[in-house]
Formats: C-alpha cells, structure tokens, sequence
C-alpha cells in the first residue's frame, strides 16, 4: 500500500510569504497617505466651518470675534484650533487661525478676511 503526501514544500510557502510581504510593504505606504488625506480634509473642513461662522458673527455683530469660544461653532473630533487670535493686516482687521488634526503631520493657516484662502504647513 503507497501513501501519497499531500502539502505544501518548504519552497512553495516561502514564495507564499515572500508575496505577501511585497504586497504588504506597497499597500501599507499607500494606505498611510490616505489616511494623512482624510486627517487633512477634516482640518480644511472644520476651517471652512470656522470661517462661516466667522462671517455670521461678524454680520450679528459688525465685529470680529476676539475668541473661538464666541463663535457658535462645533470642531470635529481630533481637531484643535493651535492659534486663533484678532489682528490686523495692513489695516484691516482679521482673525490670524491656525486649525490641525492631532493624527496629521499638517496644519493649515488663515487670516480671514485679510487673505483669501489658507496654506498647508508643516508642523
């Protein structure tokens, strides 16, 4: 009576193993920069949000809030005002905001309305 074995060799499985490492080592970089994406796009959407309700404010009150808490305004989780303060620019007064998520290596710059639109800094 002949047994037959059946399996896999040594060599089969380390092919195995070695594709599933390349695999991994291309899919885990990819999936590490969505991920600093979607952190990035909640910060520029909350300052967004920020900016509207800046604009309400001012048109309630003909000023400009002095601080985040006048604003009736909510932030997502994980994203933290790290500057917001009154100022003026060549005259004209603006809110100078600085707005990140704590997981991005990103934050993201305003003066509303002294400058149109924000920047993307390093932190």
């Amino acid at each position: 009576m002949v047994h037959s074995r059946r399996g896999f060799t040594l060599i089969e499985l380390l092919i195995v193993v070695v594709i599933i490492g390349i695999l991994a080592a291309v899919a885990i970089p990819q999936f590490a920069g969505t991920k600093e994406n979607a952190f990035d796009a909640t910060a520029v959407a909350d300052l967004r949000g920020a900016i509207l309700a800046i604009e309400a404010y001012y048109a309630d009150n003909m000023t400009y809030p002095s601080n985040i808490t006048d604003l009736s305004f909510t932030l997502s989780p994980n994203i933290t005002f790290t500057k917001f303060d009154l100022k003026a620019k060549e005259g004209i007064p603006s809110v100078h905001m600085h707005v990140e998520h704590d997981n991005s290596t990103h934050y993201y710059h305003a003066n509303y309305p002294a400058e149109n639109g924000f920047e993307k800094r390093k932190k």
